[in-house]
């Protein structure tokens, strides 16, 4: 009788205490983000930091959907197997309900074509390839930063003002900078037809022979440079660059150098005059911006980076996202994304149902130095709903069945 009662009560306590465990577990939403954390840490350490302080703020307001959101991270090595292997290990052993993250554009086409076969919702935050929203895209897959085509279309004007007819343009030769190189040659011939492309540098990424680079650019005597490095293949070719009297006078548009994580180490060897898209965090004064700035501040003594935006957005998007859809379930993240609204630190967002893009921004200004430091001057922020290329033109590149 004894053991027919101990056994009845264990039994019971055992019941209760897996119906508490099911209970907390079902109170927790894990959002499963993957990237190149070795490769690339002076984007994506911020990068980290900032989802990490949206979550945060998000559980310390009550959760999603009355569940504390759970970031779970994963480093793909740079390279897409092992990103593919490392979404599977996220989805299969840690359980997550969504899937984030890719920096590298090679990564994020990876990833994205794994959400394709899973049928499994996937919000690339970084990866700029137009090919992720356009000839690759997909009905799982949703981006978050501005395409390598929203960018280059926000430095064409500035091309063009400078009335220069020699360009020559250097750039990582992966998919990211092959993108960016020819969005930006057919704009600006769009723009300026009589624009002439003399010498064009392909470096691998993070290995860029800067001296030999800038001599065969020199060689080739262009009134100006589109620039595509960023990272330490940037710093190296600057240096470069200004060692041999290459950049002096040289009118020059680039991608992502007036970004902190890029311009910063550059100090006083910043290229005066360059007209570049970056994030000069110091110099926009929005209520929303300056919430970011403070709370960001306190949390990590430091100043944030695009990356800490970019994260802090990712994280923010995802949690719009789930409380629209009710669920975390694929089909209605789905089409919860479809016009989605998010309101970010830099100004709202929308997810465009057309291409799965997002609205998001970025700054464009000019380089200066301020006290041994890089800054960025006469700065605006372009909105990314005004550098889209017509629908029609949308719709022939994107496949019909990604919708």
């Amino acid at each position: 009788m004894f053991h027919q009662r101990f056994y009845g009560k264990l039994s019971v306590a055992v019941a209760f205490a897996a119906g508490a465990f099911s209970v907390q577990a079902q109170g927790v939403i894990k959002i499963g983000e993957l990237n190149s954390y070795k490769t690339q840490p002076a984007f994506l350490e911020p990068y980290k930091k900032g989802m990490e302080l949206a979550v945060e703020q998000i559980n310390e307001a009550g959760g999603v959907l009355g569940k504390k959101l759970e970031l779970i991270t994963r480093d793909d090595n740079s390279n897409p197997g092992d990103a593919v292997r490392a979404a599977q290990e996220l989805l299969t052993r840690e359980k997550v309900d969504v899937l984030t993250g890719t920096f590298l554009s090679h990564i994020g086409l990876a990833v994205t074509d794994f959400a394709k076969q899973r049928k499994q919702f996937f919000l690339a935050s970084e990866p700029l390839t137009d090919k992720i929203v356009w000839a690759d895209g997909n009905r799982y897959t949703y981006r978050l930063r501005n395409s390598t085509y929203m960018q280059v279309a926000m430095l064409v004007p500035e091309a063009v003002k400078m009335n220069k007819k020699r360009w020559a343009i250097v750039y990582p030769n992966y998919e990211y900078g092959q993108s960016a190189v020819a969005t930006f040659k057919k704009l600006l011939k769009e723009a300026q037809p009589d624009v002439e492309f003399v010498a064009e540098q392909a470096t691998p990424l993070g290995k860029v022979d800067a001296g030999s680079v800038v001599q065969a650019l020199a060689d080739a005597k262009p009134d100006a440079l589109f620039n595509v490095l960023f990272a330490s293949d940037l710093a190296k070719f600057v240096r470069a660059g200004n060692q041999r009297n290459f950049l002096k006078d040289l009118s020059v548009v680039s991608m992502l150098s007036g970004e902190p994580e890029y311009l910063d180490p550059l100090g006083a060897e910043t290229p005066v005059g360059w007209v570049v898209t970056g994030y000069p965090w110091y110099a926009i004064d929005t209520p929303e911006h300056n919430a970011f700035l403070k709370a960001y501040q306190q949390r990590f003594n430091d100043y944030p980076r695009l990356g800490s935006i970019i994260g802090y957005n990712t994280i923010l998007s995802l949690a719009a996202g789930i409380r629209k859809a009710g669920t975390t379930e694929s089909e209605a993240m789905v089409q919860a994304f479809k016009d989605l609204s998010v309101s970010t630190p830099t100004g709202p967002v929308v997810y465009r149902s057309l291409d799965h893009q997002s609205t998001m921004g970025a700054y464009v200004g000019t380089l200066d130095v301020k006290d041994g430091k890089g800054i960025m001057t006469n700065i605006r922020y372009v909105d990314g709903a005004s550098v889209q290329p017509p629908d029609d033109l949308v719709r022939q590149w994107r496949p019909a069945s990604a919708n």
